[in-house]
């Protein structure tokens, strides 16, 4: 036989194993690096969610006015963004960070109007501004994966911290809340 004919075979093996060693070589797979990481956010400027009342769009502009924001992108068809809600609203009803300045918005991404109103009603609305990414191009400027994604801005307007996936207790704890202070310290 030809060495040629098990060529097919020794690729399967290599990439097998090669997926196997990432599989099982540890690490969180939530620590996916961005790179906008210390740069300014991309410029946009996104209508409010129609028929949303009393709660406006979100730019930019909004994230560089001196205060550390807290930017979560959701979708009401995500389950892991319905899951990690009860700890938005109590991060966006803490005293101690609103005393500070710290503000939450969210951008509601490739979401129908009448399902974000629904979600944000029957799970209560954390968000002081939500943008509507009906289009998704925000989320791929902001070099987002996936909703849920978390986001601390500093009061420049450059992003200091991404967390990707749904937020839990522990998360809140030892990672958001830490980028937090860390961001009002710096500006």
């Amino acid at each position: 036989m030809k060495p040629l004919v098990f060529a097919p075979l020794a690729i399967v093996v290599a990439l097998s194993g090669l997926f196997a060693w990432s599989l099982l070589r540890g690490g969180d797979p939530a620590l996916v690096p961005s790179p906008l990481i210390n740069k300014p956010t991309p410029a946009f400027n996104l209508p409010a969610v129609p028929g949303l009342a009393s709660v406006p769009g979100l730019s930019s502009a909004d994230l560089r006015r001196g205060h550390v924001t807290v930017v979560n992108y959701f979708a009401s068809w995500c389950l892991p963004c319905r899951a990690e809600n009860p700890l938005l609203l109590e991060l966006a009803h803490d005293k101690d960070l609103a005393a500070k300045g710290v503000k939450l918005v969210g951008l509601d991404y490739k979401d129908e109007p009448a399902a974000a109103r629904s979600y944000l009603k029957d799970d209560g609305n954390p968000y002081a501004a939500i943008g509507d990414d009906s289009k998704g191009l925000t989320f791929i400027n902001w070099g987002s994966y996936g909703v849920p994604e978390t986001y601390v801005v500093r009061g420049d307007g450059i992003i200091a911290y991404k967390l990707v996936g749904p937020l839990d207790p522990a998360a809140l704890k030892t990672k958001l809340i830490p980028h937090i202070e860390a961001a009002m310290k710096q500006g």
